[in-house]
């Protein structure tokens, strides 16, 4: 047998990270090419080929026969297929991009809360029914397949859903983008109750073979911190500097494929995980050294094990600081050598890279770009500056000023000199700007430095993201205006008013409308005459003309109860708590906050209730019977959060046992929010409480949810509340409460005037305190939130009317009939809150980036 001489060898494959351009394709033997095609035999999506390709993962992959399969192995044989779907289309989606060559779109988030996949997966790629009669013929349900599979833990609330519904809407519409991310070992956590207390536990959500994701063990990148900064004066006599790390961790990629609907696009979040770059000390562990062994490999990993390390202590901020770098800087190394394999000059750098910063986590890329051209391209400092700037966007989330990061000055030394010193001369170049065309002004100079003078000095990552960014937006008209008016108006004095725009948040109607209230949905499709409503949202203004047709009123109460009915179900298997479906479901499920008062809630809770114990059993027939039903996860180190929940428990608690009432009222906090419980809670909804302090909730995509699904907003005048209000009308929403501009005179009143709470609101106090609803001193902190506290939150000021708003939604829902057209406007006029069209915003207007169908 003869050996082919090596030097006529013909160089066939080649691997490469980020595709191959049609050079590299022209490499290979044509005979190589047309035998792959050949064998990649496309098969066809029908009942049949699922059934086989189901079977041979479960005896190939899973290791399993028909004798021993669960509804748990029937998930992952079920999601491995549609996985190898997902992944032909992901290959010819990058192949494609790599191959045209357009700007590409990088969504920067720290957080993804994709929820569940398989779901989603079947409904865009338009599988869900032929998989569902294939599954059921081998004997089970898809709704057991489906409920089989855990959340993704990789975030914690809006910030992170609404990353998750714009990775949905790029992909759907066909942009070319690619999402980054940290792959979290433990999620948030897992919240249990104990005596009505939250507690925390782990949210392991990784602990069996995760098929949504695409391990890419041979993608890395050496990530490093400390060391020291060196100086060199180069070949051209420029002053250059050399970072020389002492610690170095490893970045893994695993890549999430995300499919849209109705096209073939199908584009990536790349998670990074932290590995150590050497595994194992062998000359410790031999030693007897067992623990020092491995301290390497643990306390790499620590910087991907939880979302949001506990930051009460300094441990805890070095611990996160060094979590967002080690991501952006991953990340960048991914985006550069992307753009570097183009050939392209460094000046077309922000022609085809648009990265847009989802809140301050990710503004340390933007010194990491620089440091990058400075340093390792040698492009020189204002070259390089004015490419940055172009490349990158900003979206704030928040006006408050206990929600803006900043870091100690001397920790980010530490960590990272380098970057220490490029701040400090942004900084420099930019107050130079500044102080040029404002000379007297020294107090402006403090306002907009990126460094805060105090002891330490800290790094204002917000201040760095709107210096580094051609572009600052808000999430709802409201919070764009008072960004400007408020935390970054003196920037709008240097910039002008034309850096700062607004995109008001949207949201995936496949996700929160075909998926998770089905029924819904295959009623709007039947009337409508097609599925188009799903990317073109705003055709869901043809429902106005059914709003007054009595058998389509009749169906949209009969779907309505239906979730209704599920979710009852759902609070009696997790609560142990029996409510009833006919009474008025009044929900109010996010992250537990001050500010998004849930305190409010449950104190004009215990008001309705002493209200109902003064009545006669005939008045009390006369009453609406309500459901009111809580849920959301306080974060473990907010004290006062956690009171909430325990004073929503102890309330349910007496409550719900008070036969005296019968039904008329009943409380429930349903533990470990989450995206599938979402699904469940949101199209059983009537009535949903949007009620933050005016002025303090950017957006909320949440009350879109909602009336999405045909329920009505009591809320108030904030966020997007005010753009839901003037899309779906007076008559279908129940506001109250004061207005932004009222807010600060009114915590001026309550600092120095000594203004009495509101007597309705005072009964309230004083049945808490009285031991009615347990042990009032645990209760001491909360009610001294509303006293000693000044009452911050502006509830004493907003319980009178919202107390009014109540009663206004009680004798709405009494006539049913017109409470169901309300119900039908609200979705038909829900139009603008779909994500597509906020992508569509960036895109044009802060992206300028163009859809590139595969």
């Amino acid at each position: 047998m003869s050996t082919p001489n090596s030097s006529s060898r013909i160089r066939y494959h080649k691997r490469s990270p980020t595709g191959l351009t049609k050079s590299d394709q022209a490499s290979l033997d044509p005979k190589i090419v047309s035998l792959w095609e050949k064998c990649a035999v496309n098969e066809n999506n029908d009942k049949e080929n699922f059934q086989r390709s189901f079977v041979r993962h479960v005896t190939t992959t899973l290791a399993r026969s028909v004798y021993n399969i669960d509804n748990f192995s029937a998930y992952q044989a079920t999601a491995h297929t549609v996985r190898d779907q997902l992944i032909k289309q992901w290959n010819e989606t990058q192949q494609s991009h790599t191959e045209a060559d357009p700007k590409r779109v990088y969504y920067l988030s720290l957080e993804f809360l994709l929820g569940r996949s398989l779901d989603n997966a079947l409904l865009n790629l338009g599988l869900k029914e032929n998989f569902g009669e294939g599954v059921k013929d081998l004997g089970f349900r898809m709704e057991d397949v489906l409920d089989e599979e855990v959340d993704a833990a990789l975030g914690n609330g809006g910030l992170g859903r609404l990353a998750a519904c714009y990775m949905d809407s790029l992909a759907s519409l066909d942009y070319p983008a690619w999402g980054y991310g940290l792959r979290y070992t433990y999620g948030i956590f897992q919240q249990r109750l104990n005596d009505g207390y939250q507690v925390e536990f782990p949210d392991y959500w990784l602990n069996f073979d995760n098929p949504w994701e695409l391990p890419r063990l041979d993608v890395t990148v050496d990530v490093q911190f400390g060391g020291s900064v060196n100086k060199y004066t180069d070949e051209d006599g420029r002053v250059r500097h050399v970072w020389e790390g002492n610690d170095v961790i490893k970045a893994v990629a695993y890549d999430v494929p995300i499919p849209g609907y109705g096209t073939k696009n199908c584009i990536n979040i790349r998670l990074w995980s932290s590995k150590p770059k050497r595994q194992f000390d062998l000359g410790r562990f031999n030693a007897g050294e067992y623990e020092q062994a491995v301290q390497e490999q643990m306390q790499a990993e620590n910087i991907t094990a939880v979302l949001y390390p506990n930051d009460n202590h300094m441990v805890g901020k070095e611990l996160r600081l060094k979590q967002q770098y080690f991501w952006v800087a991953a990340s960048l190394h991914d985006i550069v050598r992307r753009f570097i394999k183009t050939g392209k000059p460094w000046s077309k750098f922000p022609d085809q890279v648009a990265i847009q910063l989802n809140d301050t986590h990710p503004t340390l890329a933007i010194v990491e770009l620089q440091r990058i051209l400075v340093d390792l391209e040698g492009l020189k400092w204002d070259e390089a500056w004015d490419i940055v700037t172009r490349t990158f966007a900003f979206t704030n989330h928040t006006i408050l000023p206990e929600a803006m990061e900043k870091w100690p000055v001397p920790m980010v030394a530490y960590l990272l000199p380098r970057h220490m010193q490029i701040i400090f001369d942004v900084n420099l170049f930019f107050l130079q700007k500044v102080e040029k065309l404002f000379p007297d002004d020294r107090d402006l100079l403090a306002k907009l430095s990126i460094i805060e003078e105090a002891t330490p000095q800290f790094v204002r990552m917000a201040h760095l993201a709107i210096v580094g960014s051609h572009q600052v937006n808000g999430v709802a008209e409201l919070h764009s205006n008072l960004i400007k008016t408020t935390i970054f108006k003196d920037f709008v004095k240097f910039y002008g008013s034309e850096k700062f725009t607004n995109v008001t948040n949207g949201i995936t109607p496949r996700r929160w409308l075909h998926q998770a209230n089905p029924k819904l949905g295959d009623l709007i499709t039947e009337v409508l005459g097609s599925k188009n409503w799903l990317k073109d949202l705003s055709s869901l203004n043809q429902l106005e003309k059914f709003a007054d047709d009595k058998e389509f009123k009749k169906q949209w109460v009969t779907v309505k109860r239906s979730n209704k009915v599920r979710l009852a179900e759902y609070i009696k298997t997790h609560t142990g708590v029996v409510v009833n479906p006919n009474a008025l479901f009044d929900i109010q499920v996010k992250r537990i906050h001050e500010y998004k008062r849930q305190f409010m809630n449950i104190l004009s809770v215990i008001h309705r209730y002493n209200s109902l114990k003064k009545m006669s059993s005939e008045e009390r027939c006369d009453v609406v019977k309500r459901v009111i039903i809580f849920g959301g996860k306080a974060a473990p180190g907010y004290y006062i959060a956690k009171l909430v929940i325990k004073l929503i428990n102890s309330v349910a608690e007496v409550v719900n046992k008070d036969e005296s009432i019968d039904d008329t009222l009943k409380v429930v906090f349903i533990p470990d929010y989450n995206v599938s419980v979402a699904e469940i809670i949101i199209p059983a909804s009537d009535i949903s409480q949007h009620i933050s302090t005016a002025g303090t909730e950017a957006s909320g995509t949440s009350n879109m949810k909602f009336v999405l699904n045909g329920g009505l907003i009591l809320g108030t005048v904030d966020g997007a509340n005010i753009e839901i209000h003037e899309e779906i009308g007076d008559d279908n929403i129940f506001m109250f409460g004061n207005l932004a501009d009222q807010v600060e005179d009114l915590r001026h009143a309550h600092r120095y005037r000594n203004v009495p709470i509101d007597p309705a609101l005072q009964e309230v106090i004083n049945d808490i305190e009285s031991g009615h609803f347990g042990d009032s001193r645990i209760f001491s902190p909360l009610i001294n939130t509303l006293t000693i506290g000044k009452d911050y939150y502006l509830i004493s000021d907003d319980f009178g009317s919202y107390l009014s708003a109540q009663n206004l939604v009680d004798e709405a829902y009494k006539n049913q009939d017109d409470w169901t057209r309300k119900s039908i406007l609200c979705t038909a006029r829900m139009g603008k809150f779909s994500s597509d069209r906020a992508i569509k915003e960036y895109a044009n207007r802060i992206w300028n980036a163009k859809p590139c169908s595969t």
